[in-house]
């Protein structure tokens, strides 16, 4: 298989405001340098030449999201024919192309009026609208689209959104985050069944981004706090989703902010999947500390090489987390859909040498094959991102594109890494690695 990752990242691949008036106009100060989506990378109106630059550098995968705003503009009601177009023309563009098309329904683009009347994601009005959203488009575009993602990044949405604030809606309520995270579970559970109603042949899963958690030491103290943070960023999330119940030892520390759950709830969000999605970018490496917050852990910093975003790069963490998740879950084929790195580019005379970014895919793409060579079913590989876009609250300051954007005049250039990947899709590369699609997303 070879797969490519979306070019834009929500909001970022369609261009529309969305909840994004959230973050942006509704609260100044949330995104670095006042920026806002629009016009992002302008994908709504570039779609067709966009679509022409993915075949031409061979991409036989594009994982992209829907907006629900552009949609279902209210949340639920009224369907927007002209949004809901756009998705239609993409998705008949890729196939014409050759190129296959993953959907993601959500990536945090929760409409406003939904937030605003029913408090988001920490309602169970909101679990209900998605499913009414997920059956729209599985209908609309089911007999075209062969794999489908529920959510994206379901602890960004909870924790970012509504304990931290970092990200949209603003909210610091740890209560609120803690039901969100349930309802976020819950509504990709019931999402399952009504996508392979509409379209029996799909495939289809939820994308997590997880970290491998390591102890500083070998103490069992440091042991012991790797397993609590392990526990509390993705078990919470991979338990439930497998047949288990969320971790005990967290439900005990959340207390009084435990999730309600009703009857019949856990099976529900445990409906069988096809595939797992893992957003992969960092490690964490934790010692124990006692007075230091719920956890009582801090974190360790490292001396290895980062990003220009400041993230560490260890590609060995995802071949461990690959090995991890294969022996501990029952999971039918996992899939890398996200994995890039974010440098300050600079186009100079034409082109952009990124020499960094495309070291960083070479020993991620190695990792991959040493997870394959391991026994894991991984089949496929998105890199992070196709184009330079909106990254959220840190606006346009973060370049993780393949191609680069000048965001003034919209005009696209294929980086040195972009160049690189396309030459390893053709099997040009001394370093192709057999037996994977590889893609990219946006």
């Amino acid at each position: 298989l070879r797969f490519s990752k979306p070019a834009d990242h929500g909001c970022k691949s369609c261009g529309s405001r969305q909840a994004l008036s959230v973050v942006n106009d509704g609260t100044p100060g949330k995104v670095r340098g006042g920026n806002t989506g629009m016009p992002g990378c302008d994908h709504y109106h570039r779609w067709g030449e966009d679509l022409d630059l993915m075949r031409e550098m061979g991409l036989e995968a594009y994982r992209f999201s829907t907006s629900w705003s552009r949609v279902l503009p209210e949340g639920r009601g009224p369907i927007n024919e002209a949004g809901l177009g756009f998705y239609e023309r993409l998705v008949d563009g890729l196939l014409e192309r050759g190129i296959a098309p993953w959907l993601t329904l959500y990536h945090w683009d929760l409409p406003q009026a939904l937030e605003d009347g029913g408090k988001g994601w920490s309602s169970r009005e909101t679990v209900q609208a998605f499913t009414e959203y997920a059956h729209l488009m599985s209908e609309r575009l089911g007999d075209r689209v062969q794999h489908w993602i529920t959510h994206n990044e379901p602890w960004c949405t909870a924790h970012l959104g509504y304990q931290t604030g970092y990200f949209a809606p603003g909210v610091q309520n740890t209560k609120r985050a803690v039901q969100a995270s349930h309802h976020l579970l819950l509504s990709h559970g019931l999402a399952v069944p009504i996508i392979r109603a509409n379209a029996p042949r799909a495939k289809i899963g939820i994308t997590l981004n997880l970290w491998p958690v390591y102890p500083a030491s070998d103490s069992s103290a440091d042991e012991a706090a790797a397993q609590r943070m392990d526990a509390l960023n993705n078990r919470w999330y991979l338990d439930p989703l497998y047949g288990r119940d969320y971790p005990s030892e967290i439900l005990e520390l959340h207390s009084a902010n435990a999730p309600v759950i009703q009857t019949g709830d856990m099976a529900a969000i445990a409906a069988p999947t096809d595939f797992l999605g893992v957003n992969y970018y960092i490690r964490h490496v934790v010692k124990d500390s006692p007075n230091a917050g719920q956890l009582a852990l801090e974190h360790v910093q490292t001396d290895l090489e980062r990003t220009d975003f400041g993230w560490e790069i260890y590609p060995d963490g995802l071949r461990d987390l690959s090995l991890r998740l294969h022996r501990d879950y029952p999971i039918k084929q996992l899939f890398v859909t996200e994995s890039g790195a974010c440098y300050d580019d600079a186009l100079e005379e034409g082109e952009v040498n990124d020499a960094k970014r495309r070291e960083y895919l070479e020993r991620h793409l190695e990792a991959v094959r040493q997870s394959i060579a391991a026994g894991v079913p991984l089949a496929g590989y998105f890199a992070w991102s196709m184009m330079d876009n909106f990254e959220w609250a840190e606006g346009y300051a973060r370049r993780f594109g393949l191609v680069y954007v000048d965001f003034a005049t919209q005009q696209r250039t294929i980086k040195r890494s972009g160049q690189w990947y396309a030459d390893f899709l053709r099997g040009a590369s001394p370093r192709s690695t057999p037996n994977l699609e590889l893609a990219a997303a946006t």
